[in-house]
């Protein structure tokens, strides 16, 4: 894909509805949309109504991380700025254990120092457009699920390839409000991503898992990338001011990012499936992983640093959803939902013309307890290599069909990410990639019974230990030029590869596309129940509400605000001088233990500069990374985490205590001004 000839001076977008009115009653609750922004409510609560151009700077000074994060340009020379944690993946994969870059941290003195990311990918959104109709149309009454889903992906597929053909960007269409809209979002895509700057972890996770969604904290949780093109530091028209003092008290701050997922459209049904089946069910896996790599990683310090990343993604997704299913287990929260689906319900019953619409609740609760039904059931095997087997032989499959009919992440629009994936020259380690499958191998024995006719040929007639051994052992896809050499030679070279790994994976695609196909079918039905709730929102509320977050680019805000908690009082800000107060606090406990580069630059450094800070804003997981920028458009902070009570803020939102947590603007460029000595960087920010 050459985007270099597409010029977004040109690019049409939509970027404010002048007739957009904010229906919310719950404080700065949202993660509105960039062209349907609550232009109203802001002037009225804040006295600022922000113009088309505030919208178009912004949303093209973000940027989307394909490892699952945000970003901002904060430079006209490329450099990007988010989270270490979210830098991470690339990280551990530069890392060597010679040169531990993921605990060392690390600084390009010049450009040609700038190590280039094996296969990060990042995306700038640059235009949205309103393609509903289209994809709505192509559904008609009448259709089975299996129908509707097969014209549903055909229409996305083509407005996909049509607009990647048109204009060079990668393009997505994301369906929003459940499936009652659905936006074509476009991307400009560098592949050519080079690190910069990452502190020490001992600073970017001062504190570890125990102050994880905890506040106050005292965290680095920063790293800067550069974006290149034609082999040169890519020339950035849109990208962030640096501010000179950072936001003060009340101050209102907004934050462009792309948050993951919420579920607040979710009906009482589908919430107490996920409090009584799913999230239970996730969090078993979670604990078990969690103990897999806590127990490899003791055996060597080598070993523990291979795997540090996904020791650190799964303690981070368990506590996570155990904040997420504290909330569903709080009375008080489910009967505030009880009370809004009461209400609505009411209000559809009562009109005879929405009345129709209350067959949605009645569909939804049928998916659910078929859900319920197949939870565990399937077949999950985890492995990086086993993965990509299953990637080589599923597109081999999917390309003999028609772009349209194949499933999404097969199709053309998609193919270049894809391959970018699969040709990736990160190290994979043998031992960890066995160790992980071997225990997916029986946790798959577990859940579906060790008599099961699709386990005994996961098996073959070994235990999952040592059939995990030759899989891993065995395979040639540790070579990327071996799987570069099945991808180009298709259908024909995977039917007839000898190599165990796309063996295990052809034996276990049907049983994966046959639940894929169930699901796919309950998710069409979900999608047609909730875009009648949707309908009915929109007729009883107005229509000027947000919809839940897809990891797409969204606007959230909220003042600078300390908080109550336990009758204490909780300051907005914390202060650099308490990061050292904070390791005494906690002297000989891990994580507490500050690096040796900021233990020399204590005296240099200003104890009163603030360094992390909270406010309303409405975020969830994906928002890491995100800028955090005043009303003149200036980075005051840098989203890297929510408190312990913003957790139920994928099923509802509150600013009573919820909070998300910045890093101060001041924070990270005293800190590479003092403890890195980057001045070549300090001299960009903001230029």
């Amino acid at each position: 894909m050459k985007l270099a000839r597409c010029l977004l001076g040109i690019l049409t977008i939509v970027i404010l509805n002048p007739m957009s009115v904010c229906r919310v009653s719950n404080a700065d609750e949202g993660m509105w949309l960039f062209n349907d922004l609550p232009l109203e409510y802001l002037q009225k609560k804040y006295g600022f109504k922000p113009d088309e151009k505030w919208a178009e700077h912004l949303m093209k000074s973000s940027v989307r991380f394909n490892v699952g994060g945000s970003a901002s340009f904060i430079s006209s020379t490329g450099l990007v700025l988010t989270n270490h944690h979210v830098g991470s993946d690339t990280l551990y994969k530069l890392s060597t254990p010679e040169r531990n870059i993921m605990e060392a941290g690390f600084l390009a003195k010049t450009h040609a120092e700038e190590l280039k990311a094996p296969d990060l990918e990042l995306n700038q959104l640059v235009n949205i457009r309103d393609v509903t109709g289209e994809v709505k149309g192509a559904v008609t009454d009448g259709m089975k699920p299996e129908q509707a889903v097969a014209a549903r992906r055909a229409v996305i597929a083509k407005i996909e390839k049509s607009a990647l053909d048109e204009t060079g960007l990668r393009s997505d269409v994301v369906t929003l409000y459940g499936g009652g809209r659905y936006h074509l979002y476009q991307y400009k895509k560098y592949t050519d991503v080079r690190l910069v700057w990452a502190p020490e972890t001992a600073i970017a996770f001062f504190g570890g898992d125990a102050d994880n969604f905890e506040y106050p904290r005292y965290c680095l949780d920063a790293c800067i990338f550069r974006v290149y093109e034609n082999d040169k530091p890519a020339k950035i028209e849109h990208f962030l001011k640096w501010s000179e003092n950072g936001p003060s008290a009340d101050e209102l701050t907004f934050v462009s990012g792309n948050p993951g997922r919420t579920s607040r459209i979710f009906t009482m049904d589908a919430l107490r499936f996920q409090r009584d089946v799913r999230m239970p069910f996730m969090l078993n896996g979670l604990r078990r992983q969690e103990i897999l790599l806590q127990q490899y990683g003791l055996r060597s310090t080598e070993n523990a640093r291979r795997a540090r990343d996904d020791l650190f993604g799964v303690q981070n997704s368990r506590k996570a959803r155990l904040g997420m299913l504290a909330g569903l287990q709080d009375p008080t929260v489910l009967a505030e939902k009880q009370k809004a689906e009461d209400v609505l319900l009411a209000a559809v019953n009562a009109d005879p013309k929405l009345k129709p619409l209350a067959t949605a609740w009645d569909s939804i609760r049928e998916t659910t307890k078929k859900r319920g039904e197949l939870q565990g059931k399937g077949v999950s095997l985890t492995s990086s290599l086993f993965s990509i087997a299953m990637s080589i032989a599923m597109m081999a499959e999917e390309d003999q069909k028609p772009s349209g009919e194949r499933l999404p992440e097969y199709s053309e629009a998609g193919r270049e990410s894809l391959l970018q994936q699969l040709y990736s020259e990160a190290p994979i380690y043998e031992d960890l990639d066995q160790v992980l499958l071997a225990d997916s191998i029986a946790r798959t024995l577990e859940s579906r019974g060790f008599d099961d006719a699709v386990c005994q040929q996961i098996l073959a007639g070994k235990s999952p230990a040592d059939r995990a051994s030759e899989l891993i052992t065995g395979t040639k896809l540790k070579e990327v030029a071996n799987r570069r050499k099945l991808v180009e030679g298709g259908l024909k070279a995977v039917e007839a590869s000898d190599d165990p790994l796309i063996q295990l994976a052809r034996t276990v695609i049907p049983e994966i596309r046959k639940f894929r196909t169930i699901t796919d079918q309950l998710d069409e039905q979900d999608k047609q129940a909730y875009a009648r709730i949707a309908e009915a929102k929109f007729a009883t509320q107005g229509t000027s509400t947000y919809p839940d977050a897809t990891f797409s680019l969204r606007l959230a805000f909220g003042p600078v605000a300390g908080y109550e908690q336990n009758g204490e009082a909780i300051p907005a800000w914390t202060k650099v001088g308490g990061t050292f107060e904070h390791e005494e606090k906690h002297k000989g406990q891990a994580d507490y233990k500050l690096p040796e580069s900021w233990k020399k630059a204590k005296d240099s450094l200003n104890p009163n500069t603030p360094f992390n800070f909270v406010s309303t804003a409405d975020i969830i997981g994906g928002n890491s990374g995100s800028p955090v920028v005043n009303s003149k458009l200036e980075l005051v902070g840098l989203i890297f985490d929510g408190n312990i009570q913003s957790l139920t803020g994928d099923f509802i939102y509150s600013d009573k205590q919820a909070r998300s947590v910045s890093v101060h603007s001041s924070a990270i460029r005293e800190a590479l001004q003092v403890v890195y000595g980057a001045e070549n960087i300090v001299k960009e920010l903001g230029k």
